[in-house]
This record gives structure tokens, sequence and C-alpha cells, in this order.
């Protein structure tokens, strides 16, 4: 079969959803039989978004190449099969610096280098990259229509279906039908003008998408239809869902994998959302609850955590629970203390983060989980912040820190590794203080070897696992005897024992500190291993609490779990 291209571009306001509309649409398509790949193609002139603050950007998303992403590669993995690369991600920045290499070695042979057709070409060969062995790419252009800076991409696209062929690639369109409550009424208008947009660069949608808070009457689609020149059955409603993993069972019910395939000319198997509506269930309907304190510093911009959140949803339905998120700031810990702000909560979770702004915040709140046996799971920053707490206050190190916040403490029990061994390559990867920021951290997939008799290997119920990593600093090896002989439980390793990936505290109902991030690879099918235990444990801390308010019972694993590979 010739893979075939599906567009995605977005108008009126940003934050409508593209990237979960793309997500879900690459469900549906694999429902039905199909090979599906993702890809973003963003306009902004960074690189990356490795270097970019989560206010500006949100969550920075790792694959397991170690490609520093878009937050939407996140939705694409989790509702797909497809395992993203480096390839799946572009920039204007990206896109430019390869363009400029190829001007400095002499490939354009002296000629004038201009966005057309030289840029436009580097984006349409970026996009022909990641289609080999797949029936279908989807690839999501960021931005919204009017932006200036997208217009290389659109243009490039508008060529696609040229060099492509007609059969072959579609353009869908997420727009905004806005209710206005005053009169009581369902606006086309917006959606008009931005079709409008998109036509006067050359690209004529064939599906619209219409975010809207109400479904489309029929004489309203009928409307958009006429004035924006697509069918009446290619106006769809994308009305808002209880929980976003509802999304692609609405988008089917209102027909849009159907006239995918029907413009696209495709034929396929039949169709398997069983799985879907099994998933939806089990998030709508819990028959348990928990509540879980994220002590973190971007707090306000939800975004920030998004994988966090996802992970934490997917674990509560492995157990049949939904999880309630009490978010903390770090920085408000440090003036009322962790026993005032985490008193209602049944497990506490650290997350990920950079620069010293709300530490202490961070390490009281691991104090009073290890102390007062609160479930406690700490990831990458949330892991060191574990160790220089345990160092403080069980191994007597008064002034334990990170080299990150403080380059003069005495005991810098997490410090800048400067030499390692890349497993992916088997190279030996190379940083100092003074190594540029961006790509230069411990990126991507790494082996850890487990521990038995761990929490982390009752968990994972194998000894050999790979987990995405995204961090300079690393727990220092001259602290290891003493921190052991403190009570400090490994609990897994590099294959060579150089690196430590996961620390916890034995004599406490779970306490699990990792270096990696674990939320990167949870999916709703596959809950990840550590947020499953780590939300069964804390359902067991809600009922020895004696606050559940629904009998007590075993809590069990309602969806098949893998290990987390």
């Amino acid at each position: 079969m010739t893979t075939k291209y599906i567009f995605v571009t977005g108008g009126v306001v940003s934050s409508l959803g593209k990237g979960l509309a793309s997500a879900s649409m690459g469900a549906l398509l694999e429902s039905r039989g199909l090979t599906v790949t993702l890809q973003k193609l963003d306009p902004y002139i960074n690189i990356d978004p490795g270097t970019m603050s989560p206010f500006q950007h949100g969550e920075v998303y790792v694959t397991d190449d170690g490609t520093e992403t878009d937050l939407d590669l996140g939705h694409y993995e989790r509702y797909t099969n497809a395992r993203l690369n480096c390839n799946s991600n572009f920039t204007t920045g990206k896109i430019y610096n390869a363009v400029i290499q190829k001007e400095r070695r002499g490939d354009y042979l002296g000629g004038t280098v201009q966005v057309v057709p030289h840029i436009t070409n580097e984006i349409k060969e970026s996009i022909k990259s990641v289609s080999h062995g797949v029936d279908v790419v989807i690839a999501e252009i960021g931005g919204t229509i009017g932006d200036i800076e997208s217009l290389p991409f659109l243009e490039a696209i508008r060529q696609f279906r040229q060099d492509a062929g007609r059969k072959n690639v579609i353009y869908v369109h997420l727009t905004l039908v806005p209710y206005i409550r005053a009169a009581g009424e369902l606006k086309s208008k917006p959606t008009q003008h931005s079709v409008k947009e998109l036509l006067q660069i050359g690209i004529q949608p064939d599906i619209l998408l219409c975010r809207t808070e109400h479904f489309l009457p029929e004489d309203l689609k009928k409307k958009i239809a006429l004035f924006c020149n697509v069918d009446h059955d290619a106006v769809i409603s994308a009305r808002d869902v209880e929980t976003i993993y509802e999304v692609p069972l609405f988008l089917h019910k209102e027909g849009l994998d159907d006239k995918i395939v029907e413009l696209l000319e495709i034929e396929n198997g039949k169709q398997d959302l069983s799985e879907w509506e099994e998933i939806v269930d089990k998030i709508k309907h819990p028959t348990y609850n928990t509540t879980i304190g994220i002590v973190g510093k971007y707090v306000d911009l939800r975004e920030s955590y998004k994988s966090l959140n996802e992970a934490l949803t997917h674990g509560g339905a492995a157990n049949d629970a939904r999880v309630n998120i009490q978010w903390v700031e770090a920085e408000e810990i440090e003036k009322q203390g962790a026993e005032e702000l985490l008193k209602d909560v049944d497990g506490v979770l650290v997350p990920g983060g950079f620069g010293e702004r709300g530490i202490e915040g961070k390490i009281a709140a691991i104090e009073y989980a290890r102390t007062r046996k609160v479930p406690f799971l700490g990831i990458c920053l949330g892991m060191q912040c574990a160790v220089i707490e345990y160092a403080r206050h069980v191994c007597n190190l008064p002034h334990a820190n990170s080299a990150e916040f403080d380059a003069s403490t005495p005991d810098p029990v997490i410090y800048l590794l400067e030499k390692w061994t890349d497993f992916k390559d088997n190279t030996v990867q190379e940083r100092d203080i003074d190594s540029n920021k961006g790509g230069t951290m411990r990126l991507g997939a790494y082996p850890c070897v487990l521990t038995e008799g761990s929490f982390s290997h009752a968990a994972y119920r194998t000894t050999e696992i790979s987990e995405r990593h995204r961090h300079r600093f690393e727990f220092n090896n001259r602290y290891l005897d003493l921190l052991q002989e403190q009570g400090l439980f490994i609990a897994g390793v590099s294959p060579d024992r150089e690196l430590v990936e996961i620390v916890e505290v034995r004599d406490h109902p779970w306490f699990v500190g990792c270096q990696f991030h674990p939320e990167f690879k949870s999916r709703p099918r596959r809950p990840h291993p550590l947020f499953r235990d780590f939300v069964k444990a804390s359902l067991r801390y809600r009922q020895h609490k004696g606050t559940k308010k629904k009998p007590a019972g075993e809590v069990r694993d309602t969806l098949k779990s893998k290990d987390g590979k």
C-alpha cells in the first residue's frame, strides 16, 4: 500500500487540541488494522524545546533515542503503538540549521538559497523521513493559521499533495465554533474566516474538526460545509468530553475515521475499539479513590507535568481508582511546613525539574513522607532530593546537597558526572560545567538492572528494564557505602554498576526514587508498573487511615499491565 498522509492544521485560536485530535486519528486508524506514525512540525526557531522554560512551552517529552520534543509527542505515543524518534519533531530552527549546513558544504552549487524551494524541500524531506514501513503518516503543523512563522510549513504541505498525489494526501483543519451564551447561539463565522486564510495559502481542507461546547446541529453543519467548500459529512463535531481518552470514541461516532478512509481510498479490516471502551469506562466509573500530593515548582502550569498527570490516571485505572491530584507549591512548604500542606494526601510525588527554587520544600516533603510512612515516588530531581534528605537526616551529613544547588557543599551526594557510557551506541559521553546546555544531558532510554526483593522488582516483575532519562546530575558513588550502611537500599543500577538508577527505603510501606522518567513510557492500555504500584500503595495507606468511604477490599489490578519496557 502506498503511504498516505494526513496534515493537521489549527485555526482561530491556539490550544484547541490539535495534538489530541492527531493522536485520536492515529488510534482510530490503528483500530482498523493500519500502521501509523505521527510527526509534529513546530514553527519556533529553537532547535528543540530542551532549553525552553516549562512556563514557555510546557513539558519537554523525551523519546527513546534521546530527542527532546514537544509534549504532543507524548499524546501520540500514549494513543498509538508508534515509537517516535528524532525525525518525529522538526522545528523551524532544525530545518534552517540543516539548510545552512548544506549551504556551507556547497551542496547548492553556488545557487541562491531561498525559502522556496530550499526550505520547503527540506520540510518535505523531513516528512518523508518517517514514512518508511507505515500505512499512514499524520503530521501536525504547530501554531495557528495566520501566524507568519508557520508559512514555510504550510507552503511545503501544499506542495506535498502535488508531489505525492491527490489520493494520498488530505488536510484536516481544527477550528473553533464558539457558543455565544448571551445570544444562545453557535457561531460559524470564525471557522469560515479560518478556512479563508487557508484557501489564500492554496490549501483546501478536506475535513473540518469543529471544537465546540455543544453538538453542532445539522443545519449549522450544512452551512459550514457550504461556505467552506467541504462535504457535509466532513464537518465533524469535536465537543468537550469528560476524559481525553474518550476523544477517539467520540470522533468515531461522528464518522471521522470513516471519512478519512473514504477520502484516502484505504482498504482496511474489521475495527476493534473495545480496549478504548474499557479504558474510558474504568476512568469514568472507578470503585475507589485516592489523593496524591504533587510537590513541584511549576504547579500553576499543569502542562509542565502533562505525562505525569496521565501516568497517574493510568495507574488509577489499573487499580479501579480515581486519582485526585493535590498540587503543592514547594516554596509554600518552606513557609508553612509539610505537615500543614500534606496532611490530607495518601501519597507524595516529587517530580523532575531544574534549579534551586523550592528545593528545601521538596526535601521537607520527602522527610514527611519517609518519617510518616506515606507512600512516596521521587522522579529524577525527586530521587536526588530523596538522597539529599536521607544523607542529612539519617547519615548525619547536615550540609549534604547537590552540586547543582551548592557548588561548595562539603558533601555533594549528587554531582555532575563528566564521563559515562551511552549504552544506546556504546560510546563514552563527556561534558563539564561549561558544556552547552542544549542536548548535553543524559537523554533517552538507558538499561537498568533491578535488585530482587525490592519494591521496583515487585512492580516490574523482571530484573532488566529500560527507561528514559533527562538530567545532568547523578548519584555520587563516593557516598554509596555510607548511605547503604545507614539503610538506603539501592534497587536499580546501570549494567556496569557505575550509575545508581533507583533508591528505596525498606522500612517503609512504599518509598521509591528513580533517576529516570517513568511517566514517559506509561500508556492507558499499558499503565507503568511504578505508577500502578504507587497508586496501589496509596490506596492501602488511605484504607489504613480509615478515610476510605467505600467498603474496604483487596486492591485489584483490573487492567493488564506490562513491565514498562
